[in-house]
């Protein structure tokens, strides 16, 4: 197991499926914040959170190891060449600033030029891109991108909604509020009407 996590030129942690996450170091450190709020890490309820919370964050960041484009890669060939939506894709992330949760749906439509992947890889895609200390916006550029250059789509739009615990547990504490991102690319960029289509089918109840 190395040391510590390989970062690209931006700062982010490049992609290495062979990285392990160094549990013991999370439970020292676990330990350390327990100390630092004046609890005892050494009573009863406590003193095996430190290897829970280790095991929790092995799972919770499992994107930082995995490769969501490996999802696209297997596609179909058609002429289909009208719109495609998944919508309602549940999520659940950790925010970078905080490191608590943020939850909600991802809605997805893509108009294909020649290649359609199968509805449940889509989803899978949003379950990797998720688990990893993130921002909502990113999420929500980094899935369009993928879709676009991996199925080369005629045209793209993602719809993130999500409530952030940094917003509803801290800080001005406002339960009920909902944080909605949008990417658009291709024709659902160019196009008016497409995205207007698209927004329509995806946001409706």
């Amino acid at each position: 197991m190395q040391d510590s996590p390989v970062f690209d030129e931006d700062g982010f942690p490049a992609l290495n499926e062979e990285f392990e996450v160094d549990q013991p170091r999370i439970e020292r450190a676990v330990r350390e914040i327990l100390l630092a709020i004046g609890e005892n890490p050494d009573r009863e309820g406590l003193v095996e959170t430190p290897q829970r919370v280790a095991r929790m964050y092995a799972e919770l960041f499992q994107g930082l190891r995995q490769d969501p484009a490996v999802y696209l890669r297997k596609f179909f060939t058609e002429k289909y060449d009208s719109m495609v939506i998944v919508k309602d894709i549940e999520f659940h992330s950790m925010c970078e600033h905080h490191l608590l949760p943020f939850i909600g749906k991802v809605h997805i439509g893509y108009i294909p030029k020649g290649r359609v992947v199968g509805l449940s890889k889509l989803a899978r895609v949003v379950e990797t891109v998720s688990r990893r200390p993130q921002l909502q916006e990113r999420m929500t550029e980094t899935i369009a991108d993928l879709l676009m250059s991996e199925l080369e789509a005629q045209g793209v739009g993602v719809v993130v909604e999500a409530s952030h615990a940094c917003m509803t547990l801290r800080g001005v504490r406002k339960p009920g509020s909902y944080c909605v991102t949008s990417a658009m690319k291709g024709t659902f960029r160019s196009r008016a009407s497409t995205r207007a289509e698209f927004l329509n089918l995806a946001l409706q109840k």
